[in-house]
């Protein structure tokens, strides 16, 4: 918890809770994309002296969990790592057909949320956040169906 990062004249710990999402929130993380996200991730991330320690790819958003170098603008980072990694897929999986620079994947925006001492609450969360999604979605199923197939609540009668 204790592990602090130094530059030449300052001790620092600044992580942050990153979560974005692809334009129009389409389900296309999965798949291909998915096993070669993580690595492009990381390669930006690194190019901005800063670090992803945690983050999970679900089907149509990410999380993560950044150290960000306090020279850094958190903004700077996450435009960095969106934009970069958006032309770079563009380039790898739409096979070069025109120039790229100005498609986006990402929508516009994100989540940021500093994560002080609760590190390892975040951490949790970013690791079991898709099976919690899948429970919920589970009990929704339900909602579906006509009222006279619910089960009524204890206590009262349909």
């Amino acid at each position: 918890m204790d592990d602090f990062d130094s530059l030449s004249h300052s001790r620092w710990e600044c992580k942050y809770h990153v979560v974005f999402i692809p334009k129009c929130r389409r389900k296309v993380l999965y798949g291909k994309l998915r096993a070669h996200l993580g690595a492009v991730f990381h390669k930006l991330a690194r190019h901005k002296e800063s670090r992803i320690e945690e983050g999970h790819l679900l089907a149509d958003h990410v999380h993560m969990l950044v150290d960000i170098p306090p020279k850094y603008a958190v903004s700077e980072v996450v435009g960095y790592i969106k934009g970069k990694s958006a032309i770079h897929l563009a380039r790898v999986y739409a096979e070069r057909q025109r120039n790229y620079r100005g498609q986006h994947f990402w929508a516009r925006g994100y989540f940021v949320s500093t994560v002080g001492r609760d590190e390892t609450m975040i951490r949790a969360y970013i690791q079991h956040h898709e099976a919690e999604d899948q429970r919920l979605e589970q009990l929704n199923l339900c909602a579906d169906l006509p009222p006279c197939n619910r089960l009524a609540p204890l206590g009262f009668r349909a």
